[in-house]
């Protein structure tokens, strides 16, 4: 297949596009670099040992989109361009409503007139809101997001469904996302935040690599085994490869799947803490924080339609998203 790969150069795009051509797929490249860097891509061929077509531009450009689609017959598209910082969505709300609505109608109008109609949307477990209970499952009730970013998810979910609702040739598949950590075994691609990161993982290793003095935990009174929130954390290898089954599945069927892509398997912010610590022998030094609005107890995945779909599950443990994260900061101090 000939995948375009929106926001391809940013951290799930960047490994996605390396599981892609792995399973001989061909795949191009668009992005703006707002969230990603054009280093990002030289590693993708480094590691590949491929060419990949870049295109710079962003996804909202109809004349970049149009010129784009017709130069390339693409088979399907995975969508990851968005901004995607919930306490900057939170600050900057028309910006996040902008920009990732935007990339949307503009792509799938472009889709459409080229006659493209097969689409993987890189989703969020954010669309559930504040859930009831745990494990979450496809088919529950999205109850309301807690944030701008969340909600822009959410929207972009019913848009999508709603093309599909009106033409039946549309193929979508909603992939929900946990927590993505890691990095590509090799330390050449990882995440690859600009500033104070916003997630957890590359703030343990800034402060690890003593870039940050200390990591704040943000809330130790959850109804949890040690009061930290738990979620399901994800290695990106590990979802990369759930977006090549994704494009697989998608290709010549019809209509819209909502597909969860996780672990299945909740750990607490104090057990990821300790992990990385056992792993890589580093101390991380850390001070308990105010909660956080709209944080929740634990955030954890049925994973089983995944596996009865898709043919897919995660392998890596908690212990290898440790180890690969460290090894990609530690050989990129200062990022790409």
């Amino acid at each position: 297949m000939q995948i375009l790969l929106t926001g391809g150069a940013g951290f799930i795009g960047s490994h996605t596009a390396i599981e892609l051509m792995a399973a001989g797929h061909s795949v191009v490249i668009v992005d703006n670099f707002v969230n990603s860097s054009p280093e990002a891509h030289r590693r993708i061929e480094e590691i590949s040992g491929q060419k990949v077509p870049l295109v710079e531009a962003d996804v909202a450009d109809r004349d970049a989109m149009e010129a784009l689609f017709s130069e390339y017959q693409f088979d399907c598209v995975v969508h990851f361009a968005g901004l995607k910082a919930v306490g900057e969505s939170v600050q900057q709300p028309l910006r996040y409503y902008r920009n990732n609505l935007d990339t949307t109608l503009t792509l799938c109008e472009t889709m459409q007139r080229h006659g493209c109609k097969c689409i993987v949307f890189s989703s969020s477990a954010t669309v559930y809101g504040v859930p009831d209970e745990v494990p979450l499952r496809e088919d529950m009730f999205c109850k309301g997001c807690t944030n701008p970013y969340g909600w822009t998810k959410y929207m972009i979910e019913k848009i999508l469904m709603g093309v599909c609702d009106a033409d039946p040739e549309w193929s979508v598949v909603l992939l929900r996302y946990f927590n993505p950590i890691g990095a590509h075994e090799s330390g050449r691609i990882g995440e690859n935040p600009s500033g104070i990161p916003n997630n957890l993982m590359p703030y343990i290793t800034r402060v690890a690599a003593g870039t940050l003095e200390k990591l704040h935990v943000f809330g130790n009174d959850y109804q949890t085994h040690d009061g930290t929130g738990v979620r399901d954390y994800i290695h990106v290898v590990d979802l990369a490869k759930g977006h090549v089954k994704a494009c697989q599945y998608a290709e010549g069927r019809q209509g819209c799947d909502i597909v969860n892509l996780g672990t299945g398997v909740g750990y607490s912010v104090l057990d990821l803490v300790k992990t990385f610590e056992k792993v890589n022998g580093i101390q991380i030094p850390y001070e308990i924080s105010p909660r956080r609005a709209g944080d929740v107890d634990a955030c954890f995945a049925d994973p089983k339609k995944a596996a009865e779909v898709l043919g897919w599950r995660a392998e890596k443990n908690l212990e290898d998203m440790c180890r690969d994260a460290w090894n990609y900061q530690k050989n990129n101090p200062k990022g790409y």
